[in-house]
């Protein structure tokens, strides 16, 4: 598990850097980094369940924010889309549909170490 944990912090850190670039960058260096660590300490075993739930809630709620973007997404006639470069710049629900899939990545990873958190216990 220790390989699994430490090719998820290499991710993070690189969905970190690739935020550099970003409108809004310190957010998502912060989002991604703070998933960076959490791997790393559960490389070592250490899981606070209390923290893994806060952050699942907190990216959770901050998830809903670009649910309309999704939806647009979703119903826009070219999905294939959200892997294109130049239609993040001519579509904003292209960039809000991204941001909530690393989100959905995050909540994802999250909940996989709160359950063996549980089983730790």
């Amino acid at each position: 598990m220790r390989v699994v944990n430490f090719l998820l912090a290499i991710m993070f850190l690189g969905f970190a850097f690739v935020q550099l670039n970003d409108p809004d960058p310190v957010i998502w260096i912060l989002i991604y980094g703070v998933m960076a660590v959490t791997c790393v300490m559960a490389m070592f075993h250490y899981y606070s369940r209390k923290v893994l739930l806060a952050l699942m809630v907190i990216y959770a709620a901050y998830s809903i924010i670009y649910i309309p973007g999704v939806i647009e997404w979703l119903n826009s006639s070219n999905r294939v889309e959200l892997f294109d470069d130049v239609a993040k710049m001519n579509h904003l629900y292209i960039e809000e549909s991204r941001e909530f899939l690393g989100l959905m990545i995050c909540i994802a990873v999250l909940v996989w170490y709160y359950f063996r958190a549980r089983k730790k216990h």
